[in-house]
């Protein structure tokens, strides 16, 4: 297979710094490395951000639970962080109004009150005032909510987001900064010289080219795969992570008809679900399901769909069903291993990064979220200038400007991709054909489908609907509807022929089939594609 995006990897085989991983914490690494001025190298065994960085509940936040839970100061830093994300991704990130509904008034007094302490703990980055809301107001916010026994609601506010395209915006920003980085290149082995890890072994999986690279530290940023780098160094090394699953499902936006976003603060089994408006459609969730494997594709399990839904019915005014469900998807949280091992609950897991220094010359760095992907970031960068005797200098990533940062003007989904936008507005002037909507139920076009093959590193049918377009995470049906358009273009940009659009939209149709959650829908889909 070939591959749209070239490289050179000949003239720099020694780095300062290689990263493996691809995801919020690698990539967030290799930006404040770059921008240190450091020779830096990503790898990314499939695409950026592949895994879990595009899997998220899509909130910037602090975390009410972890709150409620008593661990203050990672709320803090996180409060701190989710600031800086609006102030430096200002296309992405935007503030969003959270209702929380009571239905006895003990709730509402506890609520108001933990969410005053949460304003008061983001200082100068606080999104506004948590207040109270009457019924009647609630209603008026909210009207997709169940009324029946309602006292009022509480708001308050977080930010939200688009992980994936964050995650293109920070790899865009590294590569401008000098990084180098590569999806779709696996490692295959650690290169070592007596005790020290002195680089990689890597393949790149589309051509099949095979390449040995050096570097003075390597940095495992890997997430729920971290054990298997960490054993490539010492066979018998201790496992370090224990996966979490959380599940999400897209409905219609009509189930809530709201701009706002609901928190339900205490299901059934004590945990917080959320639901949340998103690309003009209705995100909900997440589970939290402790798991021994794990992998790149992981699966709902019917629990989880069953208690979300469950959950929901008990919130909504009208009740969704298996047949609302337009995509659902799973990600792993990389959860630091407990040290009972046969320990079932992720309730005493940490939700806290942990950084180390697994071997000489290989750093490990696992857990944490998104929020709080920068810190996680500097703190790594730190620990391996000293610990690789690299030239010292001061992080700059506080300040620091990501890919496409601009305040939108209107409404238009094009702001997603910030500044951006114009250069795939005069792509369409240029070239009028692409302005064709991909699909009549969205607005994208097949501008936006050239625009990330020639400037953010799509490779696949995949990469486009998954992770720059959304479609496959927000409708799978409609994700398959497009794919054979936007495969023909990919191949169009690759100089490839008809078979690599056979091969993608075979690899591609599979996969999507995984996202449609209802049965009968997949009958209907497969009988469509027949015809």
């Amino acid at each position: 297979m070939q591959r749209i995006h070239n490289y050179n990897l000949s003239d720099q085989s020694n780095w300062d710094m290689i990263i493996i991983g691809g995801g919020a914490t690698g990539l967030g690494t290799a930006l404040d490395a770059a921008s240190r001025g450091l020779k830096t190298l990503l790898v990314e065994q499939s695409d950026f951000a592949k895994g879990t960085s595009s899997r998220s509940t899509k909130l910037v936040h602090g975390g009410v639970r972890y709150m409620a839970q008593g661990d203050i100061a990672l709320v803090k830093h996180a409060l701190q962080e989710r600031g800086l994300l609006e102030l430096n991704a200002s296309h992405l990130v935007h503030k969003e109004e959270f209702i929380i509904p009571c239905y006895d008034w003990f709730s509402v007094a506890k609520y108001l009150t933990g969410l005053t302490l949460y304003d008061w703990l983001a200082g100068k980055f606080s999104f506004g005032k948590s207040k109270y809301f009457s019924k009647k107001q609630t209603m008026a916010l909210m009207p997709g909510i169940k009324e029946k026994g309602l006292k009022g609601a509480i708001r308050y506010f977080d930010g939200k987001f688009d992980d994936a395209r964050l995650a293109i915006n920070i790899a865009q920003t590294a590569k401008e900064k000098g990084a180098t980085l590569i999806n779709y290149m696996k490692v295959t082995n650690l290169l070592k010289q007596d005790d020290k890890v002195t680089g990689i072994e890597a393949e790149d999986t589309l051509t099949g080219e095979k390449f040995t690279l050096h570097s003075k530290v390597v940095i495992n940023a890997t997430g729920v795969f971290v054990d298997e780098i960490l054993k490539m160094s010492n066979p018998n090394a201790k496992k370090m992570v224990r996966p979490s699953q959380g599940v999400h499902i897209i409905l219609r936006k009509e189930f809530l008809d709201s701009n706002s976003a609901l928190m339900i603060p205490k299901t059934d089994d004590g945990r917080v679900l959320f639901a949340v408006p998103w690309h003009n459609h209705l995100l909900v969730g997440t589970t939290d399901t402790p798991l021994n494997e794990h992998s790149l594709e992981p699966r709902a399990l019917k629990q989880e769909t069953d208690f979300i839904l469950n959950t929901a019915k008990s919130y909504f005014k009208t009740a969704p069903t298996e047949k609302d469900i337009l995509s659902v998807f799973s990600g792993l949280r990389p959860l630091a291993a407990p040290t009972d091992s046969n320990g079932s609950s992720t309730k005493e897991i940490s939700r806290d990064h942990k950084l180390f220094v697994s071997a000489k010359g290989l750093i490990t760095i696992t857990g944490g979220k998104w929020t709080t992907y920068r810190r996680m970031a500097e703190e790594t960068v730190d620990l391996a200038i000293k610990h690789a005797d690299l030239p010292p200098s001061p992080c700059v990533t506080k300040e620091l400007k990501i890919h496409g940062c601009l305040n939108a003007s209107d409404e238009s989904h094009l702001n997603a991709y910030g500044s951006d936008r114009k250069q795939i507005e005069a792509l369409q002037q240029q070239q009028p054909e692409l302005a064709e909507k991909l699909h009549p139920d969205f607005p994208h076009t097949l501008a936006e489908v050239v625009w990330a093959a020639r400037n953010e590193m799509a490779e696949t049918v995949e990469d486009i609907l998954s992770r720059r377009l959304r479609i496959l995470f927000i409708d799978a049906a409609a994700a398959i509807e497009m794919s054979s358009k936007v495969a023909h273009i990919l191949s169009k940009e690759l100089g490839a022929g008809q078979e690599w659009e056979e091969n993608q939209l075979e690899q591609f149709h599979q996969l999507a089939n995984g996202y449609i959650y209802h049965t009968e829908k997949r009958k209907v889909r497969a009988e469509a594609l027949a015809s």
